[in-house]
């Protein structure tokens, strides 16, 4: 599925662009937005390397990644970033994340985002499960993620090495029949 366009109420998901880079390091490379995320803030050689690999990805065959671009519709910015990717080792399934810039938070963009996500994976790519991971204190996740009809399943032990510590990561998902009976 190429080129993806999915829209809520406040937000436009779309593909990525080189011309990105700017924005996306603005969360990626943010201490704060990143520090519930897997990894520490990214240098801009890594954010430009990770915007190019996204860009050539997205017209793979078959595709695999979906890096996508979470855009505020007033404004016109890119605020955050979502990606699906589709899981190797589960029939139909994907995992899922997202990131946005700080200024961003509170206002349930968080929300809007990863009901966007998951139509892209349910309806638009007709998966049967997808889940996503948390840090266990990112609160703001759980109650974004369970607002999304996303069920916690519980906890992969020492799951992420982040600042030379070990982290676990709370592990929360849907399955197809619930995200349509909830809509």
């Amino acid at each position: 599925m190429y080129p993806v366009k999915r829209s809520s109420e406040r937000l436009d998901l779309r593909e990525l662009a080189s011309n990105d880079v700017d924005a996306v390091l603005d969360i990626y490379g943010n201490a704060e937005a990143t520090e519930h995320l897997s990894f520490d803030p990214r240098t801009r050689d890594q954010v430009e390397q990770i915007v190019a690999r996204s860009v050539t990805a997205a017209t793979a065959t078959p595709r695999t990644e979906y890096a996508l671009a979470v855009v505020e519709r007033e404004t016109a910015e890119l605020i955050g970033f979502g990606r699906l990717a589709i899981d190797p080792h589960q029939q139909r399934g994907a995992t899922m994340g997202f990131a946005l810039r700080p200024a961003s938070w509170g206002v349930g963009y968080g929300l809007e985002t990863v009901k966007l996500l998951l139509d892209v994976g349910f309806d638009g790519l007709g998966l049967h499960r997808v889940w996503g991971a948390r840090s266990p204190l990112n609160t703001a996740s759980a109650r974004t993620m369970e607002a999304a009809g996303m069920v916690e399943e519980g906890t992969i032990r020492e799951h992420v090495l982040k600042a030379g510590k070990w982290r676990d990561s709370v592990v929360h998902a849907i399955l197809d029949r619930e995200w349509h009976a909830a809509r």
